[in-house]
Protein backbone atom coordinates (compact mmCIF):
# COMPACT_ATOMS: atom_id res chain seq x y z
CA UNK A 1 0.00 0.00 0.00
CA UNK A 2 1.71 3.14 -1.21
CA UNK A 3 2.45 5.29 1.70
CA UNK A 4 0.12 7.97 3.19
CA UNK A 5 -2.97 6.29 1.19
CA UNK A 6 -4.93 5.50 4.32
CA UNK A 7 -4.47 9.08 5.54
CA UNK A 8 -5.83 10.99 2.36
CA UNK A 9 -8.45 8.60 2.78
CA UNK A 10 -9.09 9.28 6.24
CA UNK A 11 -8.96 13.18 6.16
CA UNK A 12 -11.98 13.41 4.71
CA UNK A 13 -15.64 12.59 5.61
CA UNK A 14 -15.86 8.64 5.01
CA UNK A 15 -19.01 6.56 6.01
CA UNK A 16 -18.79 2.69 6.31
CA UNK A 17 -19.88 2.58 2.85
CA UNK A 18 -17.36 4.63 1.08
CA UNK A 19 -15.09 1.85 2.91
CA UNK A 20 -16.17 -0.90 1.74
CA UNK A 21 -16.03 0.34 -1.61
CA UNK A 22 -12.03 1.83 -0.81
CA UNK A 23 -11.58 -1.94 0.52
CA UNK A 24 -12.86 -3.17 -3.34
CA UNK A 25 -10.91 -0.63 -4.64
CA UNK A 26 -7.43 -1.72 -3.47
CA UNK A 27 -8.01 -5.01 -2.46
CA UNK A 28 -10.78 -6.56 -5.06
CA UNK A 29 -12.43 -8.10 -1.92
CA UNK A 30 -15.52 -7.34 0.30
CA UNK A 31 -14.46 -5.60 3.73
CA UNK A 32 -16.43 -8.91 5.74
CA UNK A 33 -14.09 -11.54 4.03
CA UNK A 34 -11.05 -8.77 4.60
CA UNK A 35 -11.45 -8.95 7.43
CA UNK A 36 -11.95 -12.71 8.57
CA UNK A 37 -9.01 -13.12 6.74
CA UNK A 38 -6.90 -10.67 8.89
CA UNK A 39 -8.48 -12.73 11.95
CA UNK A 40 -7.40 -16.01 10.64
CA UNK A 41 -4.02 -13.89 10.02
CA UNK A 42 -3.83 -12.93 13.10
CA UNK A 43 -5.12 -16.60 14.99
CA UNK A 44 -2.35 -18.47 13.17
CA UNK A 45 0.42 -15.74 14.55
CA UNK A 46 -0.47 -16.20 18.12
CA UNK A 47 -0.90 -20.25 17.65
CA UNK A 48 2.85 -19.83 16.25
CA UNK A 49 3.88 -17.95 18.91
CA UNK A 50 2.32 -20.41 21.46
CA UNK A 51 4.00 -23.08 19.96
CA UNK A 52 6.96 -21.39 19.79
CA UNK A 53 7.23 -20.73 23.79
CA UNK A 54 6.80 -24.47 24.32
CA UNK A 55 9.71 -25.42 22.04
CA UNK A 56 11.72 -23.03 24.02
CA UNK A 57 11.04 -24.10 27.38
CA UNK A 58 10.05 -28.17 26.33
CA UNK A 59 11.88 -29.55 29.31
CA UNK A 60 10.80 -27.24 31.59
CA UNK A 61 7.00 -27.33 29.97
CA UNK A 62 7.16 -31.60 30.57
CA UNK A 63 8.47 -31.46 34.39
CA UNK A 64 5.02 -29.01 34.67
CA UNK A 65 2.72 -32.16 34.30
CA UNK A 66 1.40 -31.46 37.47
CA UNK A 67 0.55 -28.26 36.10
CA UNK A 68 2.82 -26.17 38.89
CA UNK A 69 5.73 -24.25 38.33
CA UNK A 70 8.39 -26.66 36.72
CA UNK A 71 11.83 -25.66 38.78
CA UNK A 72 15.02 -26.19 37.55
CA UNK A 73 18.08 -26.62 39.90
CA UNK A 74 21.77 -26.46 38.87
CA UNK A 75 24.11 -29.19 40.55
CA UNK A 76 28.08 -28.36 40.46
CA UNK A 77 30.01 -31.50 40.96
CA UNK A 78 33.84 -30.66 41.20
CA UNK A 79 35.66 -33.76 40.00
CA UNK A 80 34.59 -36.71 38.11
CA UNK A 81 35.47 -39.58 40.97
CA UNK A 82 33.01 -42.22 42.09
CA UNK A 83 32.73 -41.17 45.87
CA UNK A 84 31.29 -37.54 44.42
CA UNK A 85 29.07 -39.50 41.85
CA UNK A 86 27.33 -41.63 44.47
CA UNK A 87 26.42 -38.21 46.13
CA UNK A 88 24.76 -37.55 42.71
CA UNK A 89 22.95 -40.34 42.55
CA UNK A 90 21.98 -40.34 46.44
CA UNK A 91 20.68 -36.63 45.63
CA UNK A 92 18.21 -37.42 42.86
CA UNK A 93 17.05 -40.42 44.58
CA UNK A 94 16.53 -38.19 47.83
CA UNK A 95 14.91 -35.75 45.50
CA UNK A 96 12.16 -38.30 44.02
CA UNK A 97 11.33 -40.13 47.45
CA UNK A 98 10.58 -36.25 48.29
CA UNK A 99 8.14 -35.98 45.09
CA UNK A 100 10.97 -34.30 42.74
CA UNK A 101 11.35 -36.24 39.56
CA UNK A 102 13.21 -35.09 36.69
CA UNK A 103 11.18 -34.76 33.37
CA UNK A 104 7.81 -34.40 35.53
CA UNK A 105 8.29 -31.17 38.06
CA UNK A 106 12.09 -31.11 37.61
CA UNK A 107 14.74 -29.90 35.22
CA UNK A 108 18.79 -30.66 36.63
CA UNK A 109 21.23 -29.14 35.12
CA UNK A 110 24.29 -31.15 36.46
CA UNK A 111 28.05 -29.96 35.01
CA UNK A 112 31.19 -31.44 36.45
CA UNK A 113 34.37 -28.96 37.26
CA UNK A 114 36.44 -31.58 35.96
CA UNK A 115 38.63 -30.53 39.32
CA UNK A 116 39.08 -26.88 37.74
CA UNK A 117 38.00 -24.38 40.74
CA UNK A 118 38.02 -21.51 37.80
CA UNK A 119 35.36 -24.09 36.03
CA UNK A 120 33.12 -24.55 38.80
CA UNK A 121 32.89 -20.65 39.38
CA UNK A 122 31.84 -19.84 35.75
CA UNK A 123 29.34 -22.69 35.77
CA UNK A 124 27.83 -21.33 39.26
CA UNK A 125 27.88 -17.57 37.60
CA UNK A 126 25.87 -18.93 34.49
CA UNK A 127 23.76 -20.76 36.57
CA UNK A 128 23.14 -17.63 38.94
CA UNK A 129 22.71 -14.99 35.95
CA UNK A 130 19.89 -17.82 34.38
CA UNK A 131 17.99 -17.44 37.68
CA UNK A 132 17.99 -21.48 38.62
CA UNK A 133 16.09 -22.18 41.51
CA UNK A 134 18.41 -24.14 43.40
CA UNK A 135 22.35 -24.66 43.34
CA UNK A 136 24.18 -27.70 44.39
CA UNK A 137 27.54 -27.81 45.03
CA UNK A 138 29.26 -31.29 45.58
CA UNK A 139 31.88 -31.20 47.10
CA UNK A 140 33.41 -28.19 48.97
CA UNK A 141 35.37 -26.04 45.80
CA UNK A 142 32.22 -26.70 44.04
CA UNK A 143 29.87 -25.87 47.39
CA UNK A 144 32.78 -22.31 47.73
CA UNK A 145 31.77 -21.72 43.89
CA UNK A 146 28.06 -21.88 44.39
CA UNK A 147 27.73 -19.79 47.63
CA UNK A 148 29.94 -17.44 46.45
CA UNK A 149 27.89 -16.77 43.28
CA UNK A 150 24.17 -16.91 45.01
CA UNK A 151 25.16 -14.72 48.03
CA UNK A 152 23.72 -11.51 46.73
CA UNK A 153 20.69 -13.05 45.54
CA UNK A 154 17.62 -15.00 47.23
CA UNK A 155 18.69 -18.20 45.50
CA UNK A 156 19.06 -20.87 47.81
CA UNK A 157 22.39 -23.23 48.13
CA UNK A 158 22.66 -26.89 49.04
CA UNK A 159 26.09 -28.62 49.24
CA UNK A 160 26.98 -32.21 50.35
CA UNK A 161 30.26 -34.29 50.52
CA UNK A 162 31.75 -30.89 52.67
CA UNK A 163 33.98 -32.18 55.28
CA UNK A 164 34.30 -28.63 57.55
CA UNK A 165 31.61 -26.39 56.00
CA UNK A 166 32.44 -23.37 59.13
CA UNK A 167 35.79 -24.00 58.15
CA UNK A 168 35.13 -23.31 54.02
CA UNK A 169 33.76 -19.93 55.26
CA UNK A 170 30.13 -21.51 53.99
CA UNK A 171 27.33 -21.31 57.19
CA UNK A 172 28.22 -19.61 60.39
CA UNK A 173 27.98 -22.90 62.23
CA UNK A 174 26.52 -26.56 61.87
CA UNK A 175 23.12 -25.47 64.23
CA UNK A 176 22.46 -22.31 62.54
CA UNK A 177 23.82 -21.96 59.19
CA UNK A 178 22.27 -18.59 57.91
CA UNK A 179 23.77 -17.32 54.46
CA UNK A 180 20.12 -18.91 52.31
CA UNK A 181 22.67 -22.14 52.37
CA UNK A 182 22.57 -25.49 54.46
CA UNK A 183 23.81 -28.87 53.14
CA UNK A 184 25.33 -32.25 54.34
CA UNK A 185 28.84 -32.68 55.73
CA UNK A 186 30.94 -35.95 55.18
CA UNK A 187 33.16 -35.08 57.97
CA UNK A 188 35.72 -38.13 59.12
CA UNK A 189 35.39 -40.74 61.48
CA UNK A 190 39.45 -39.91 62.11
CA UNK A 191 39.83 -41.62 65.76
CA UNK A 192 38.24 -44.71 64.23
CA UNK A 193 40.63 -44.66 61.01
CA UNK A 194 43.61 -43.92 63.04
CA UNK A 195 42.53 -47.11 65.52
CA UNK A 196 41.63 -49.01 61.94
CA UNK A 197 45.55 -48.94 60.66
CA UNK A 198 46.96 -49.15 64.51
CA UNK A 199 45.56 -52.68 64.34
CA UNK A 200 46.00 -53.55 60.85
CA UNK A 201 49.63 -52.11 61.15
CA UNK A 202 50.73 -52.83 65.21
CA UNK A 203 54.43 -52.05 64.58
CA UNK A 204 54.30 -48.89 62.31
CA UNK A 205 55.37 -45.11 63.55
CA UNK A 206 54.89 -42.77 60.61
CA UNK A 207 51.31 -41.72 58.94
CA UNK A 208 52.03 -39.96 55.92
CA UNK A 209 49.36 -37.71 54.45
CA UNK A 210 49.05 -35.80 51.12
CA UNK A 211 46.56 -32.56 51.49
CA UNK A 212 45.70 -29.54 49.57
CA UNK A 213 47.37 -26.30 50.99
CA UNK A 214 44.15 -24.17 49.66
CA UNK A 215 41.32 -27.02 50.51
CA UNK A 216 39.90 -25.76 54.13
CA UNK A 217 38.45 -29.37 54.34
CA UNK A 218 42.08 -30.69 54.42
CA UNK A 219 43.56 -28.31 56.70
CA UNK A 220 41.01 -28.65 59.48
CA UNK A 221 41.42 -32.72 58.71
CA UNK A 222 45.48 -32.88 59.32
CA UNK A 223 44.80 -30.87 62.68
CA UNK A 224 42.51 -33.27 63.41
CA UNK A 225 44.39 -36.26 62.73
CA UNK A 226 47.76 -34.68 64.75
CA UNK A 227 45.41 -34.57 68.03
CA UNK A 228 44.02 -38.17 67.10
CA UNK A 229 47.69 -39.78 65.71
CA UNK A 230 49.77 -38.80 69.04
CA UNK A 231 46.84 -40.64 71.33
CA UNK A 232 47.92 -44.09 69.20
CA UNK A 233 51.53 -43.31 69.32
CA UNK A 234 51.67 -42.18 65.54
CA UNK A 235 53.95 -39.32 63.98
CA UNK A 236 52.15 -37.46 61.23
CA UNK A 237 54.48 -36.31 57.82
CA UNK A 238 52.48 -34.29 55.81
CA UNK A 239 53.15 -32.93 52.61
CA UNK A 240 51.29 -30.51 50.94
CA UNK A 241 50.40 -29.61 47.51
CA UNK A 242 48.85 -26.95 45.24
CA UNK A 243 47.55 -28.91 42.47
CA UNK A 244 46.89 -32.18 40.54
CA UNK A 245 50.46 -32.18 38.99
CA UNK A 246 52.19 -32.18 42.39
CA UNK A 247 50.70 -35.26 43.85
CA UNK A 248 53.03 -38.10 42.46
CA UNK A 249 55.92 -35.93 43.54
CA UNK A 250 54.63 -35.55 46.98
CA UNK A 251 53.48 -38.92 47.48
CA UNK A 252 57.41 -39.82 46.26
CA UNK A 253 58.99 -37.62 49.11
CA UNK A 254 56.82 -39.21 51.67
CA UNK A 255 57.87 -42.78 50.61
CA UNK A 256 61.63 -41.44 50.52
CA UNK A 257 60.60 -40.05 54.69
CA UNK A 258 59.67 -43.38 55.52
CA UNK A 259 55.98 -43.46 56.22
CA UNK A 260 54.77 -47.26 57.00
CA UNK A 261 51.63 -46.12 55.06
CA UNK A 262 49.77 -43.07 53.00
CA UNK A 263 46.19 -41.77 54.76
CA UNK A 264 44.01 -40.67 52.77
CA UNK A 265 41.51 -37.90 53.71
CA UNK A 266 38.39 -36.71 51.20
CA UNK A 267 40.98 -33.96 49.67
CA UNK A 268 39.64 -33.66 45.78
CA UNK A 269 42.82 -32.86 44.41
CA UNK A 270 44.44 -36.36 45.93
CA UNK A 271 41.29 -38.64 45.57
CA UNK A 272 41.18 -37.32 41.92
CA UNK A 273 44.48 -38.81 41.92
CA UNK A 274 44.53 -41.84 44.04
CA UNK A 275 46.52 -44.28 41.47
CA UNK A 276 49.70 -42.20 41.30
CA UNK A 277 49.31 -42.20 45.16
CA UNK A 278 49.55 -45.91 44.77
CA UNK A 279 51.49 -46.42 42.48
CA UNK A 280 54.20 -43.79 44.54
CA UNK A 281 52.91 -46.25 47.68
CA UNK A 282 53.27 -49.61 45.79
CA UNK A 283 57.14 -48.89 44.70
CA UNK A 284 57.58 -48.20 48.50
CA UNK A 285 55.60 -51.74 49.57
CA UNK A 286 53.36 -49.46 51.90
CA UNK A 287 49.78 -49.35 51.73
CA UNK A 288 47.33 -46.59 51.61
CA UNK A 289 43.99 -46.43 53.45
CA UNK A 290 41.49 -44.42 52.01
CA UNK A 291 38.63 -42.25 53.57
CA UNK A 292 35.56 -44.11 52.09
CA UNK A 293 34.41 -47.17 50.34
CA UNK A 294 35.04 -46.14 46.73
CA UNK A 295 38.66 -45.65 47.54
CA UNK A 296 38.99 -49.01 49.17
CA UNK A 297 37.46 -50.73 45.58
CA UNK A 298 40.04 -49.03 43.95
CA UNK A 299 43.06 -50.36 46.08
CA UNK A 300 43.38 -48.66 49.26
CA UNK A 301 43.83 -51.41 51.28
CA UNK A 302 41.30 -50.27 53.98
CA UNK A 303 38.66 -47.61 55.58
CA UNK A 304 36.32 -46.60 57.65
CA UNK A 305 34.08 -45.99 54.63
CA UNK A 306 31.12 -43.41 54.07
CA UNK A 307 28.06 -44.24 52.39
CA UNK A 308 28.33 -41.62 50.02
CA UNK A 309 24.79 -42.92 48.18
CA UNK A 310 22.86 -42.22 51.38
CA UNK A 311 24.42 -39.24 52.14
CA UNK A 312 23.46 -37.52 48.76
CA UNK A 313 19.84 -38.81 49.70
CA UNK A 314 19.65 -37.33 52.76
CA UNK A 315 20.61 -33.89 50.89
CA UNK A 316 18.47 -34.55 48.29
CA UNK A 317 15.37 -34.64 50.74
CA UNK A 318 16.42 -31.33 52.66
CA UNK A 319 16.70 -30.04 48.96
CA UNK A 320 13.43 -30.60 48.17
CA UNK A 321 11.83 -29.25 51.85
CA UNK A 322 13.05 -26.23 50.94
CA UNK A 323 12.27 -26.18 47.24
CA UNK A 324 8.46 -27.16 48.75
CA UNK A 325 8.74 -23.53 51.37
CA UNK A 326 8.74 -26.10 54.23
CA UNK A 327 12.10 -24.60 55.17
CA UNK A 328 14.63 -21.74 54.54
CA UNK A 329 18.35 -22.94 54.03
CA UNK A 330 19.53 -20.73 56.11
CA UNK A 331 17.34 -21.94 59.07
CA UNK A 332 18.31 -25.83 58.52
CA UNK A 333 20.87 -27.60 60.51
CA UNK A 334 23.77 -29.01 58.65
CA UNK A 335 23.53 -32.50 58.30
CA UNK A 336 26.57 -34.68 59.74
CA UNK A 337 27.02 -38.01 58.24
CA UNK A 338 26.28 -41.14 60.55
CA UNK A 339 26.56 -43.85 57.74
CA UNK A 340 29.89 -45.27 58.35
CA UNK A 341 31.58 -49.00 58.17
CA UNK A 342 35.21 -50.63 57.97
CA UNK A 343 35.65 -51.90 54.50
CA UNK A 344 38.83 -53.72 53.16
CA UNK A 345 40.40 -55.33 49.96
CA UNK A 346 40.98 -58.99 50.51
CA UNK A 347 43.57 -58.41 47.02
CA UNK A 348 45.67 -55.86 48.34
CA UNK A 349 45.61 -57.71 51.65
CA UNK A 350 46.73 -60.76 50.38
CA UNK A 351 49.84 -58.36 48.62
CA UNK A 352 50.75 -57.28 51.57
CA UNK A 353 51.05 -60.68 53.50
CA UNK A 354 48.96 -59.35 55.71
CA UNK A 355 46.04 -60.83 57.83
CA UNK A 356 42.98 -59.40 58.82
CA UNK A 357 42.80 -58.25 62.23
CA UNK A 358 40.38 -59.87 64.69
CA UNK A 359 38.65 -56.96 65.78
CA UNK A 360 37.79 -56.15 61.94
CA UNK A 361 36.83 -59.60 61.49
CA UNK A 362 33.25 -58.32 60.39
CA UNK A 363 34.60 -55.56 57.85
CA UNK A 364 33.11 -55.84 54.56
CA UNK A 365 35.42 -56.89 52.00
CA UNK A 366 35.14 -54.95 49.03
CA UNK A 367 36.40 -55.43 45.22
CA UNK A 368 36.75 -52.98 41.70
CA UNK A 369 33.40 -54.66 40.97
CA UNK A 370 30.80 -53.76 44.30
CA UNK A 371 28.41 -52.46 43.69
CA UNK A 372 27.43 -48.63 45.40
CA UNK A 373 25.97 -48.82 48.77
CA UNK A 374 22.27 -47.36 49.66
CA UNK A 375 20.65 -47.04 52.64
Amino acid sequence: MPDGWWKRKTDQNIFPNDIEIMQRERFGIPMKKLITKIAAVSLAAVMAAGFAGCSNGSSASSAASDGGKALKIGVIQYAPHPSLDNCYTGLVEGLKEAGYEEGKNLTIDYQNAQGDASNSDLIAKNMVSSKYDMLVGIATPSAMSAYSAAKDTDIPVVFTAVSDPVAAGLVKSLEKPENNITGSSDVLPLEEQVKMIRAFLPDAKKIGVLYTTSEPNSVSQLATLKEVASKYHFEVVESGVVNASEVASAAASLVSKGVDCINNFTDNNVVNNLQVVLQAANKGNIPVFGSEIEQVKNGCLASQGIDYVALGKETGKMAASILKGEKKAGETPVYIVKDFAPVYNADVLNIFGMTLPKEYENAQAVTEDSPASSK
